[in-house]
């Protein structure tokens, strides 16, 4: 008699629409050929009636029957997997997607990104049957920053339940309309001024408000719980693949430990300041004895104190005097010492690397890739934006090791028929100048807030310098849409004769839109111009689709 009541409950909850469905793929609503991740999807993992934090996942459309000749890859993983703050043109999905087009043409290459801000090892595992069910030739996975510091993270102001046995209940019970009318009743009944506190904190970055007061010390038993979280999720993750036949390529992560200090460290004793002068005014060459015994004294103190800013000021001396592989160990260790936890730690990709061997995932070193791509393979500024989000050519970097990785497995992937060189693919990369534009605006609103700085501070952008700079802070500042900056974009190139760009903004439109059958006929048009003739086929067909539901004859040749 229970059940009954509560399977009455639930079925006349539902019937009078009550709560939602939360399914990760929804109907394109213009054109039902198509599929879309939602985008609200972050709300799996946030309790009914209270506020999420504003992210999504960008629209990206794939088809809802999987072609005969199909080629599907999901791509799953945080905002650097989803090209925070350039967009999907950025993500591995935007950067892989034309790119094995071109190499599979005889396969209809669709790769779409799951990836979202703020989210972690949860969100991963909550969406693996939503992935599974449409068919994956191969899941592509970037991610362990936010197993701290992040939604359902062990340290952040929004976690789940400390036990993730709860926590995977709750994820599991959130469909179900009765468990979200229990939610809203709970959040209903909070302590008064609960909202009046938090409504202030919206106009501070997500990164700020994810934070806690709390920090997290090396080796900790919060520290600790973290690593198990993580590797019991990737496990579960890696299992739940291999069970179902798909090739999963799973990457090391990387961040910035040549530019970026520990957030959170002990402040510098006179006597460690005095040291470190030392060393920064002696001659090496003079007097070696003297800088050993320094060096010796500075080390023990790290080791003792567990010091990350001395770790990384030592290491900062090491790679002025061109001795990179031991600032290397200094700086990686500042990280690991950081106690407020934006970046993932070493033992992150010590968990990537056991996996990869006990699942038989493809290990993609992307953290080695960038490191090879850096100054004395110490990875800062060249390519990193801030803490650990990548700049344009770091997120390509990561992209085509990736890529690599994919042409190399033929076991369970067909061979590539062309292998598209990294030059040819960088001059293709699917982001307009105004979009990078906006990225810097949004890195200096992020770096102007905490824990870049303790108190927020007002953002200072400069003019723009062209018409491209000045879209791109429009954008920024929420003045126009994203289609309008790619029309105006589109039409300055159609004025200035500038076709590899007007062709790149064409391709750009055609894919965020497939229901428009005119943006894929210009697409094909173009690209027959150029001689791209398979890829001219492919916006062909999807322009055929389009008439059929937008219900205009449009000449697709």
């Amino acid at each position: 008699m229970p059940l009954l009541l509560l399977l009455l409950a639930e079925g006349l909850l539902r019937l009078v629409g009550f709560g939602m469905d939360l399914p990760l793929f929804v109907p394109h609503p213009a054109h039902p050929a198509y599929l879309t991740p939602r985008p609200d999807a972050v709300l799996r993992f946030v309790p009914t009636g209270v506020t999420p934090p504003n992210v999504t996942i960008e629209p990206q459309y794939f088809l809802a029957e999987k072609p005969a000749n199909g080629l599907r890859i999901f791509v799953q993983g945080e905002s650097s997997a989803a090209g925070y703050p350039y967009g999907l043109g950025a993500s591995l999905a935007g950067l892989l997607e034309g790119r094995l087009r071109r190499s599979w043409p005889e396969h209809q290459v669709e790769v779409i990104n799951t990836a979202m801000s703020a989210v972690n090892s949860y969100s991963m595992l909550s969406y693996a049957n939503d992935i599974i069910a449409q068919q994956p030739d191969a899941v592509l996975i970037y991610a362990g920053h936010n197993e701290y510091v992040g939604i359902l993270g062990v340290g952040a102001a929004e976690s789940g339940l400390d036990s993730s046995v709860f926590t995977r209940l709750s994820l599991a019970l959130r469909p179900y309309r009765l468990y979200q009318a229990v939610e809203q009743l709970t959040t209903a009944i909070a302590p008064a001024g609960t909202e009046q506190t938090a409504a202030p904190q919206q106009k501070r970055t997500l990164m700020a408000r994810l934070a806690k007061s709390q920090f997290i010390a090396l080796h900790s038993e919060l520290y600790q719980a973290g690593l198990a979280q993580y590797q019991r999720n990737l496990t579960t993750l890696l299992g739940n693949y291999q069970q179902a036949g798909v090739p999963v390529f799973l990457a090391t992560v990387a961040s910035n430990i040549a530019d970026q200090p520990p957030f959170q460290s002990p402040p510098l004793t006179t006597s460690q300041r005095q040291l470190l002068a030392e060393l920064a005014s002696s001659n090496p060459g003079a007097d070696p004895k003297s800088n050993a015994i320094k060096l010796a004294a500075l080390r023990d103190m790290i080791e003792e104190q567990q010091h990350g800013l001395l770790a990384f000021e030592l290491g900062q001396w090491l790679r002025s005097q061109q001795r990179f592989d031991e600032a290397k160990i200094y700086l990686e260790l500042a990280r690991d010492l950081d106690q407020l936890r934006f970046r993932a730690p070493s033992d992150i990709n010590k968990i990537h690397r056991q996996l990869a061997v006990a699942f038989g995932a493809t290990l993609v070193e992307t953290e080695q890739a960038l490191a090879q791509h850096s100054t004395g393979g110490l990875i800062g500024r060249e390519l990193m934006l801030e803490h650990l989000h990548p700049n344009l050519p770091g997120y390509f970097v990561i992209a085509d090791r990736f890529y690599q990785a994919l042409a190399a497995q033929q076991q369970q992937l067909p061979k590539m028929t062309v292998q598209e060189s990294t030059a040819q693919a960088w001059t293709l990369r699917p982001v307009l100048p105004a979009e990078e534009y906006a990225a810097f605006a949004r890195i200096a609103t992020l770096t102007a807030d905490y824990p870049f700085v303790e108190k927020a501070q007002p953002v200072q952008l400069p003019k723009a310098n062209d018409w491209q700079q000045q879209l791109g802070l429009d954008f920024f500042a929420d003045n126009i849409s994203w289609l309008t900056l790619m029309q105006q974009s589109l039409a300055k190139y159609q004025a200035a004769g500038d076709l590899p760009m007007q062709l790149k903004t064409s391709l750009i439109l055609a894919d965020a839109m497939p229901e428009q059958a005119q943006l894929q006929a210009t697409a094909a048009r173009l690209l027959q111009q150029q001689g791209r003739h398979s890829e001219s086929q492919y916006y062909q067909q999807r322009c055929q689709r389009a008439p059929s539901i937008a219900g205009r004859p449009v000449s697709c040749r």
